[in-house]
């Protein structure tokens, strides 16, 4: 795993979204959430930093960052892009899909584009059966996906980032 160097700044957000819920160990999964909202992911330094701000085990809180899916230990890109897998997304051409992703991206299911920007993953069901086959990109979902329009969405969002 990559060592990670923690700013004074990061550190200082790390330990205030500790204070927010009192420092305390029941609070852990809210915690956990605050502080992926702030940095993004919880690598072993975070986990760390907070454990020991808890008073709590670091293995404690790495049990429960490797036990929810929606905690990550590695950065996310500024674009996370969710696949649905589940049955009407698969039947409906979800792999397909998934497929052109990893293609268009130069990455593999859980990897992270080079420049930062999209990060590519899989899940079992959005909850979108009807509009199958389903991607999620940050909070934004795409209905009714067909391979062909993979990059037309990619490079819609690459021509926002240059606008910015």
């Amino acid at each position: 795993m990559e060592k990670i160097c923690l700013s004074q700044r990061r550190i200082d957000e790390i330990k205030n979204v500790c204070r927010k819920y009192g420092n305390d160990p029941g609070e852990l999964i809210n915690i956990l959430h605050g502080v992926q909202d702030t940095l993004g992911y919880l690598p072993k330094e975070v986990q760390e930093l907070i454990a020991l701000e808890l008073g709590i085990s670091a293995a404690r809180v790495y049990g429960v960052v490797s036990f929810y899916s929606f905690f990550t230990m590695k950065p996310k890109g500024k674009y996370p892009i969710s696949v649905c897998m589940g049955t009407a997304c698969y039947v409906r051409g979800g792999e397909k899909v998934l497929d052109e992703f990893r293609r268009q991206l130069g990455i593999e299911v859980g990897g992270t584009t080079p420049d930062g920007l999209f990060s590519l993953d899989s899940l079992r069901c959005v909850g979108a059966c009807g509009l199958a086959p389903v991607v999620m990109i940050g909070p934004r979902v795409y209905g009714r996906l067909k391979v062909t329009d993979v990059k037309g969405i990619l490079d819609e969002i690459q021509a926002l980032e240059k606008e910015i």
